[in-house]
This record gives structure tokens, C-alpha cells and sequence, in this order.
């Protein structure tokens, strides 16, 4: 059992911290200031605060990371970084170790969205990455690594449960010994940028595959935009049948999600 921090916001992040309280000592938690969330704009903790308030682990909560955070105050094996959104400064990467863990095999898919970005790209395989964290965006050097497959109807949260697991796993091994790491590969280097309201828009003229792609990219947690018959709707899942696209969940604006039947039903 290792004696580590973990700093982490969104819930891939806060997924990571619950299965890593189970099995290791989890002294403190690092995570992203309270901010306005959901349609109320209602000020609300961050997931990985609600995870470590439940197992009650204390939080720390700076709007930035800086040596004035008493991380280093803890006598750490090592902080370990998941989906915290924020940059660690290099003056704390010295002592202890930082890792920090990537839903991708680096270096494809450095950056914001690695999730998304594959399964829009129809990856057909991803995984998960524990590495040095380091100055350079996910550049640091790999300690683990493990792919697993990428079915054609998963969507980002079976995708990001599925990394979860296997971060957890990774981990366990990672933080159980003396990792020994190696420098990433200078090539196959990709970038996914984090998701903008533009990447929500599909065009439902374009292929099949390429709109279901973009569609359970952005499900369960964004939600793909289109405007059909003039009225806007979310689109939450969809399939591809014999080259022809099916609409399967939406939610119409202003409205709750609903089978693609109850929205045709209701314009009747």
C-alpha cells in the first residue's frame, strides 16, 4: 500500500481517486476551486471533491497549484494526477514523484480530449498511459502502459469506465515498486484539443459513421447538436444499420431525453 496524494476534477479523475482510496492511503486530495455548474449555473464542488468528501479525505483547492500548497508537507510515495485540468508548475515536480494518468497510448491523443478525439477518429483501440508528469503536455516518460479495445457502439463513458479500471491496475503495479520508465516515442505524436461548441454540430448529410462517431464521442456527458425538421435537438445515441444512420435518444431543447419514437410521436 502506497501513501500518495491525488490531484484530479472531473469525474474520470474522481473515478480514479474512489478506486485508488480502496487500495492505497490517500492522504490528501487536490482538486479545482467550487465553480457555477449545470443549467442553473449553481455553484457546485467539483466530482473528485464529492468522492473525497464521502471517503473523507481531506481537500485542498487552490484556484492554482503553487509551493504554497502543502503537498510536500505529507512524506509521499507520490501525487498522482487524473483529469485535474490544471498545469502542475515545475518548481513541485521535484519531490516527490509525480504520475500522471492518460485515457490514450501516448503519445497519441496528448491533451484535453484524448477520449473523445479517439472515438471520433473511429480508433478502434485506446488505453491508458501512467507517465512522469513533467513540464511538456503529457510528454513525460512512460512507466505503463495498456491498450484495450474500442467497440463500434461504445461511447465515451464505457470508454472512460473501462480506463478507469485499468488505471487503477496500472497503478497498483506503478506504485508497488520501483518503476523503471522510458522516454515516449517521437513519432506518432497526435494532439486532442479540447471539445468546442462547434465539435458538438453534426450534419446529419454527412456518412453514417462519421456522424455515430462524433455522436457517442460526446455521450453520455457533452451531447452531440443538430437542427432537424427546424426544431434543435441533442443527439445522445445512435447506430449504423446497412450504411443508413438511426436516431435512437434525443432530447429536443428545453426538454427532457426521450427514444427517437417519443420525439416523432409527439410532433404527430
Amino acid at each position: 500500500m502506497a501513501r500518495i496524494a491525488v490531484a484530479a476534477t472531473a469525474p474520470f479523475g474522481a473515478d480514479v481517486l474512489r478506486r485508488l482510496a480502496s487500495r492505497h492511503e490517500v492522504v490528501t486530495v487536490l482538486t479545482r476551486p467550487d465553480a457555477p455548474r449545470g443549467r442553473g449555473r449553481k455553484v457546485a464542488p467539483p466530482p473528485a471533491k464529492v468522492v473525497a468528501e464521502s471517503l473523507r479525505i481531506p481537500v485542498l483547492q487552490p484556484a492554482r497549484p503553487t509551493s504554497d500548497v502543502c503537498i510536500h508537507s505529507h512524506h509521499l510515495d507520490a501525487v498522482v494526477v487524473a483529469a485535474y485540468g490544471l498545469l502542475i508548475p515545475e518548481s513541485l515536480l521535484h519531490e516527490p514523484l509525480w504520475l500522471n494518468v492518460h485515457p490514450s497510448l501516448l503519445p497519441r491523443w496528448r491533451g484535453a480530449a484524448p477520449v473523445e478525439r479517439a472515438i471520433m477518429a473511429g480508433d478502434e483501440e485506446t488505453g491508458v498511459t501512467i507517465h512522469e508528469t513533467v513540464k511538456e503536455l503529457d510528454a513525460g516518460p512512460i512507466a505503463a502502459q495498456r491498450a484495450f479495445p474500442v467497440g463500434p457502439d461504445d461511447d465515451a463513458g464505457v470508454v472512460f469506465d473501462r480506463a478507469a479500471e485499468v488505471a487503477a491496475a496500472l497503478l497498483d503495479d506503478v506504485l508497488g515498486g520501483s518503476p523503471e520508465f522510458r522516454p515516449q516515442p517521437e513519432t506518432g505524436v497526435t494532439y486532442a484539443d479540447k471539445i468546442t461548441t462547434a465539435d458538438r454540430e453534426v450534419d446529419l448529410t454527412s456518412p453514417p459513421a462519421e456522424v455515430h462517431n462524433r455522436v457517442r464521442a460526446l455521450s453520455p456527458h457533452i451531447g452531440a447538436r443538430t437542427t432537424l425538421d427546424g426544431r434543435r435537438l441533442t443527439i445522445w445515441r445512435t447506430r449504423v444499420v446497412d450504411d443508413r444512420l438511426e436516431l435512437l435518444d434525443v432530447q429536443p431543447e428545453g426538454k427532457r431525453r426521450m427514444t427517437y419514437e417519443e420525439y416523432v410521436h409527439g410532433l404527430r
